[in-house]
């Protein structure tokens, strides 16, 4: 980690601190060369004041003792019938992933403590069927976990529920986690499992989804993608629309994949939100190193007119940016022509490492609506490099220059630069 990772970090620290993560490790990612590594990453959370609980799964455990001993298990998921030997087993490998992860902490000098705080009911007989010793769960003992946080002590919790004649029932660890995040009110539920995040159906990797598109995205889910991936999506939903503002969903067996999916803007895997992630808002006098930092390589190539901070300042009522977890990842003004009816679209720039995930089109949108909203009947833009992506992605066209506005057009000539005048009428 150098030290631009460092400040990257630190950026975040202020919207973390004190905040509850519950960290969701599937028994496939206990059992990875990685999971050492998770456990420093773990250090580092809590190193920064961010309160961590601990869920774990065992379908890899059970798998591998059903191998040893040559049993059949009734089901490994936690979610469909579990029967006494199935149960047994699970015991005992939620047994040995709690041990192994208190181990691992320890080397970290992490305090931990393995808990019952999970009240399960039987999971009953549905459509017939006995589910046997699968339970649901019927609440979680939010008083218990809270004391373990504020004395600094990381609770770890199994996929094993409890009811009050004390009998055990095997649970579903994807919904203890999104059970546990929602008692807790939890900032974030991360998914720490054995892929990279939600696949479309090309197989390509999806960055994020609002809970709507997640909702239409699992209607349509493709049979041919894991279980584990539609599972951990469907809780991802539930949790969001419960009170948790983000769930990631991402590969556990990466080496810095926790730190680099919470600490940066883009992540690495999957984030399903439900808060209002994304926002344009107007530009403040704390923004302009920013902006200028945003535009520096788009004036070097000639794109957008120079432009200084005295500039910015000077007009810094028409400046808009387009903010990403607190973090300045877009810019543009939106500059008022009374006379004519029109406004005109400038210094639109996206930071590189940002470009192609739709906040250009965004932000024109924006312009649109707000010029529309102030009674211009045209929005107009000058541009010499990027005019056929205003033209096709934001159903611009081109006009002559003539339709400027005078003290626009006189700016243009003398400039020199032979923009291409692009035009949009307004609804």
């Amino acid at each position: 980690m150098n030290v631009s990772d460092l400040r990257g970090i630190l950026a975040y620290i202020p919207q973390f601190r004190e905040k509850v993560f519950v960290i969701a490790i599937d028994g496939a990612i206990a059992a990875s060369e990685n999971f050492p590594n998770l456990v420093l990453d773990l250090a580092v959370l809590r190193s920064v004041a961010i309160k961590v609980v601990l869920v774990h799964g065992i379908a890899h455990q059970l798998k591998q003792l059903s191998l040893l001993l040559h049993t059949d298990l009734s089901d490994t998921t936690g979610i469909g019938i579990t029967d006494q030997k199935t149960h047994e087993l699970s015991l005992i490998a939620s047994s040995k992933v709690t041990f192994q992860i208190l181990e691992a902490l320890s080397a970290s000098d992490l305090r931990a403590c393995a808990t019952n705080a999970i009240i399960a009911h039987p999971f009953g007989i549905v459509s017939g069927v006995d589910y046997q010793l699968t339970g649901r769960i019927n609440k979680i003992d939010v008083p218990f976990i809270e004391y373990l946080l504020q004395k600094n002590i990381i609770p770890v919790i199994g996929p094993i529920g409890f009811d009050g004649e004390g009998k055990s029932y095997r649970i579903n660890s994807d919904a203890v986690a999104q059970c546990m995040a929602e008692a807790l009110h939890a900032e974030k539920l991360i998914y720490l499992t054995t892929y990279p995040g939600i696949l479309d159906n090309e197989g390509n990797l999806i960055r994020e989804l609002d809970v709507q598109a997640a909702q239409e995205f699992h209607k349509n889910f493709s049979k041919s993608q894991p279980e584990q991936l539609r599972s951990k999506l469907e809780h991802a939903i539930h949790a969001c629309k419960n009170g948790v503002n983000r769930v990631h969903i991402i590969d556990g067996r990466m080496d810095e994949a926790l730190l680099s999916e919470i600490f940066s803007n883009t992540g690495i895997g999957t984030m399903i939100y439900a808060n209002q992630y994304e926002s344009i808002r107007p530009a403040r006098k704390k923004d302009i190193g920013a902006i200028l930092k945003l535009i520096q390589e788009p004036i070097e190539s000639d794109e957008i007119l120079p432009r200084k901070a005295v500039d910015i300042a000077r007009d810094l009522q028409s400046y808009y940016v387009f903010e990403l977890d607190k973090q300045i990842v877009g810019c543009m003004a939106v500059y008022p022509y009374p006379k004519t009816s029109q406004a005109e679209l400038a210094c639109l720039s996206v930071a590189k490492s940002h470009e192609n995930q739709g906040i250009g089109r965004k932000m024109i949108h924006y312009a649109e609506k707000l010029a529309s909203q102030q009674g211009f009947k045209q929005l107009f833009l000058l541009s010499t490099r990027a005019y056929v992506y205003f033209m096709q992605k934001g159903g611009f066209k081109e006009a002559d220059p003539s339709i400027l506005p005078l003290e626009r057009k006189i700016k243009y000539e003398k400039t020199g630069r032979n923009s291409k005048v692009l035009y949009k009428p307004l609804q």
